[in-house]
């Protein structure tokens, strides 16, 4: 059986909280994951309505510096917000600030609302999935080669560098859900990420980022396989209603349960060839849920 990880999905939401009670929740979740969990990750969001939320690349780089041992990424920059020449050099000044710590994730952005409030272009899908095939491309030539000219159809560099080159060259790590950016995925992504917890329909993804690979000549198990998902985790089912609160637990998208029940409830996941979850604990800033992820469910899942 592989061995399985797990990564912390950091909620970008301060909430009701002050900045010190944040800062201090934060603080505390990377202690617990520490030594157990592989990697935390952060989404990147600038407005959700009336939502306070932090930018996801100030907030991340804040926190790696906080830790020595886990991996950080985003979950996943919108390509829609950042020069693909300029992410290139922001991913490898981060790469060699946290001696190698970082993972690229990339996604084609969705969310009009912020893009419309930020005067950020927000084209249709077909020419967003094109953008962020270019934006990849730009950002590889940059960590790999110097003097970097491209001429794309949407974005172009002329005579780049990218110095210090990352060291070790990070992982990109694509979402996709649909055919299309599947294809995508398997023509320049090391990671694939989705979403949720109806099997039937993830299952149907994993068969066709196979295909995509199968049609390009690429060994399918050469991507990694990650899934998020939310959680709530207690020691017992009286201890889970209580964190659950009057909380709508959706099934679609988290489990719950005892860690014996997550365990069980996350093999379907693992049968599909997921060995990295990342876990959004729904119940933040209690760390029930991550406290027994760490302690508890990942060493069952790993025994």
């Amino acid at each position: 059986m592989a061995h399985i990880q797990f990564g912390w999905c950091i909620p970008f939401e301060d909430g009701d909280r002050s900045r010190t009670e944040q800062l201090t929740a934060y603080q505390q979740g990377l202690d617990i994951i520490s030594g157990h969990f592989d990697t935390a990750w952060m989404g990147d969001h600038v407005q959700f309505g009336e939502k306070s939320i932090l930018e996801a690349w100030t907030a991340m780089s804040y926190l790696a510096a906080r830790s020595s041992t886990i991996t950080f990424g985003h979950l996943v920059l919108c390509q829609l917000f950042r020069n693909p020449a300029l992410l290139a050099k922001m991913a490898a000044t981060l790469q060699y600030m946290s001696e190698g710590r970082f993972v690229l994730g990339l996604g084609t952005g969705w969310h009009q609302e912020e893009c419309d409030s930020y005067n950020f272009e927000f084209p249709t899908p077909g020419v967003r999935i094109e953008e962020l095939e270019e934006t990849i491309q730009i950002v590889k030539a940059l960590w790999r080669e110097d003097h970097v000219t491209f001429e794309g159809k949407h974005y172009s560099v002329k005579d780049a560098n990218c110095q210090p080159k990352p060291d070790p060259i990070p992982p990109i790590m694509v979402a996709a859900f649909q055919p299309r950016m599947m294809r995508l995925t398997a023509r320049h992504a090391d990671w694939w990420v989705t979403q949720g917890t109806e099997i039937p329909k993830i299952a149907a993804q994993v068969a066709s980022l196979n295909e995509a690979c199968d049609r390009i000549g690429r060994e399918q198990t050469s991507i990694k396989r990650l899934l998020q998902l939310g959680c709530y985790c207690a020691p017992t089912e009286t201890e889970l209603r209580q964190i659950i609160g009057d909380k709508k637990v959706n099934p679609n998208w988290s489990l719950s349960g005892t860690p014996a029940q997550i365990v069980e409830q996350l093999r379907p996941f693992i049968d599909l060839g997921f060995d990295h979850f990342i876990i959004d604990t729904s119940d933040f800033p209690n760390l029930t849920t991550l406290k027994m992820l760490a302690h508890e469910v990942l060493p069952l899942l790993n025994r």
